[in-house]
């Protein structure tokens, strides 16, 4: 299916052909829009590893699909820590020494609305460390597995990157002064989509096979702002659930889905919902707007990641 089929009728699971032999590592799949995206891609027959923060719920979680599809499910679990460099290290490595091929590297993972400010165990501001520099090392650890593949990656971002600054604070770039969660938390989304857009033209100027693909999950009922925000941040949302604007988490898959096996896909865009504020309706191409992908700023953020990691791409 063409990019301007898929805007017109909207994409869903029925577009989906059999994913048996490919490969997907997933972050944040123990609920939400993580878990949805695995059922979807389990059903259609893929391999799936889960990295997770939460050992528990992950076995909990890979005891419920085993009873949902079967005890041969192709569906394992990797233990990993966003917020702790040195377990996404560890993870990636592991991934590398277990898994011979990977179709697509989904990078869902993500807290928001964290009320006060807080650091990383690496002294990041929790949101930015979290949401942007744990995938951002992750993708570079495993990148020449994916190329291998001519896979992809996927980075689920939010409609949040058009709030707050609309800009990195490079000057304050930790939030040390005038923290607030929403500014906060859409600087970390913000960065997720200028690091993807950044890692498209550098694999073109290097003319990789490896395809970068952005997606949000509109307004969806998931369980990140019961968990994270603020008590009248949870508050609201919860009052939204009731309302038509606010659709359920497997729907909000739909984008994430999409971007992991559609083909013919444009890749600088922006995939969600198409439908009122773009927070529901048919799956498609979105609305895109430019200072997401400000190549000062995607070049400027690139190189302050990697020196503040300590880490540099190997392409």
């Amino acid at each position: 299916m063409t990019a301007n089929k898929v805007k017109q009728l909207g994409w869903t699971p029925v577009n989906i052909n059999s994913l048996e032999g490919r490969t997907y590592v997933i972050t944040g799949s123990t609920s939400g829009i993580g878990l949805e995206t695995t059922r979807l891609l389990l059903a259609n027959n893929a391999t799936v590893i889960m990295l997770n923060r939460n050992i528990s719920k992950s076995l909990d979680i890979m005891l419920l699909l085993k009873q949902e599809f079967g005890e041969d499910v192709r569906v394992s679990f990797i233990p990993m820590d966003l917020s702790d460099l040195s377990n996404v290290k560890k993870a990636a490595t592991e991934v590398l020494q277990t898994t011979p091929k990977i179709d697509a590297l989904i990078c869902n993972a993500a807290i928001a609305q964290i009320p006060k400010r807080e650091l990383t165990k690496d002294g990041f501001e929790s949101q930015l460390g979290t949401n942007h520099l744990g995938h951002f090392l992750l993708s570079g650890m495993l990148f020449r597995r994916i190329e291998e593949t001519s896979g992809r990656i996927v980075v689920v971002s939010s409609l949040g990157y058009n709030l707050g600054l609309k800009r990195i604070k490079f000057e304050d770039i930790n939030w040390e002064n005038n923290y607030t969660p929403n500014a906060a938390y859409s600087q970390s989304k913000l960065a997720q989509m200028m690091f993807a857009f950044e890692l498209q033209d550098r694999i073109k100027s290097r003319a990789l096979k490896t395809q970068i693909f952005v997606c949000h999950p509109g307004s969806s009922a998931t369980s990140l702002m019961a968990t994270n925000g603020g008590l009248v941040t949870r508050f609201i949302f919860w009052l939204m659930t009731k309302t038509p604007i606010v659709q359920t988490a497997q729907k909000g898959a739909y984008p994430t889905v999409m971007c992991s096996t559609e083909t013919n896909l444009e890749q600088r865009a922006l995939y969600g919902p198409t439908g009122a504020l773009e927070f529901t309706g048919p799956v498609g191409k979105g609305t895109l707007n430019s200072h997401a992908y400000d190549k000062i700023s995607t070049e400027k953020l690139w190189k302050k990641s990697e020196e503040e990691i300590n880490f540099k791409w190997d392409f």
